[in-house]
């Protein structure tokens, strides 16, 4: 995304406690709607415009870097923003306080799903939440397809990834293809070729993935702790990439949850501010109640914890990687096609009828063209949705 540039901070920040990065996070953690785009545009006026911890290119660094790893993005860069205040502390606290209100409002979504979600009040309320949801998933494709497919070699590599996601090939398989489809071409065009600790850094997914599955045999409290811990190592590009790997573990693999709950779990994520790996939250409730909400939560966020930090630590060398800007691009152009490949099923689960039809694609519109912020899309939808619901006969 496009920051704009603002003046150069003094050379020697004042200092920060532990107390104002505490405030600072929490508070964006409540108000920070809109997506992970809205979230980077917040913390750059925070750090670099109002307080001036750091300089236009630092912070764009912070970015770079934490969108080469696994797990959500805009969570990791508040993370690392704590990290070069106050080291470690300042990151764990940072975190904690941008995740918090988002998985504590998502959790109180999931248990008034689960206690009245069978009742025609909330039946009417995500009737129209869910096409907002998937004209916000059109519109994260159309911003993120201009950046991620710039080339047309690209642009194929993204458009056959979204086939092979569509046709049932897991999305992990991909972006790994991806990735290392484009990383080999990056090295054969260079001077240098890829080096055994990168390609050892890049099977480090494989083997969680193995682990996790071989602990996923029914849904306990282990399970869900594989399941989601595999997720926030492997789930590169977006948050909303998450989804392709919900629907191929959670839906297709386990089935653990319907296409219809996982739809109505990411909807629900989008009604409250933070990151939207909170859906975490609440399928963690689903399948478990309030101790799998807490372990679900705590294992898809607990790796970024880590990769955040040694991100902050190392963003001179990640960036000046081309073998890792190589993998980048590989993967971030499938991370787009698994978007495309996961919408068909979200689109059959919530286009049913002209009106949802007509809620989708107005949505889009004003999303795309207009940059509505979706927070109001979705309640006005559902709304109106509840209005339509109470006349008889609707």
């Amino acid at each position: 995304m496009e920051i704009p540039v603002s003046s150069s901070p003094p050379e020697t920040p004042p200092p920060t406690s532990l107390a104002e990065l505490a405030r600072l996070f929490l508070r964006l953690g409540c108000t920070a709607f809109g997506g992970p785009a809205a979230h980077l545009t917040l913390m750059q006026k925070e750090a670099v415009e109002k307080r001036r911890w750091m300089n236009q290119e630092r912070f764009l660094d912070l970015v770079g870097a934490c969108n080469l790893l696994p797990g959500p993005g805009s969570t990791q860069v508040a993370m690392a923003l704590g990290f070069t205040r106050r080291r470690w502390p300042g990151l764990l606290i940072s975190g904690v306080c941008f995740i918090l209100p988002a998985s504590l409002s998502t959790l109180a979504l999931a248990w008034a799903y689960a206690r009245f979600g069978g009742l025609h009040l909330a039946q009417g309320l995500l009737y129209a939440a869910k096409p907002v949801m998937l004209a916000i998933l059109a519109q994260a494709i159309w911003v993120l397809g201009r950046s991620a497919w710039r080339a047309l070699p690209l642009a194929a590599l993204g458009i056959v990834c979204g086939a092979l996601a569509a046709l049932g090939v897991h999305p992990l398989l991909v972006l790994l293809g991806a990735g290392g489809l484009s990383l080999s071409h990056r090295a054969n065009a260079g001077p240098h070729s890829p080096t055994r600790k990168f390609a050892a850094v890049l099977s480090f997914p494989r083997i969680t993935l193995a682990s996790a599955g071989a602990v996923a045999g029914g849904i306990g409290l282990l399970p869900i702790l594989g399941v989601f811990l595999k997720l926030g190592v492997t789930v590169f590009g977006s948050g909303y990439v998450l989804l392709a790997f919900l629907q191929a573990d959670l839906v297709n693999r386990l089935h653990w949850v319907t296409s219809q709950q996982l739809l109505d779990a990411v909807t629900a994520g989008q009604l409250t501010p933070g990151p939207v790996f909170a859906t975490a939250t609440f399928l963690g409730f689903l399948l478990r109640g309030w101790s799998g909400a807490a372990v679900a939560t705590l294992a898809i966020f607990l790796p970024s914890f880590l990769m955040a930090g040694l991100a902050a630590a190392w963003v001179e060398h990640i960036r000046r990687s081309k073998l890792a800007s190589g993998f980048l691009d590989g993967v971030n152009a499938a991370a787009v096609g698994l978007m495309a490949a996961v919408s068909i099923p979200l689109g059959r689960a919530s286009l049913v009828d002209t009106f949802t039809w007509g809620i989708a694609i107005i949505c889009a519109l004003l999303l795309i063209r207009f940059r509505v912020n979706p927070t109001w899309l979705i309640v006005g939808a559902a709304a109106m949705s509840l209005v339509l619901h109470s006349i008889p006969g609707f």
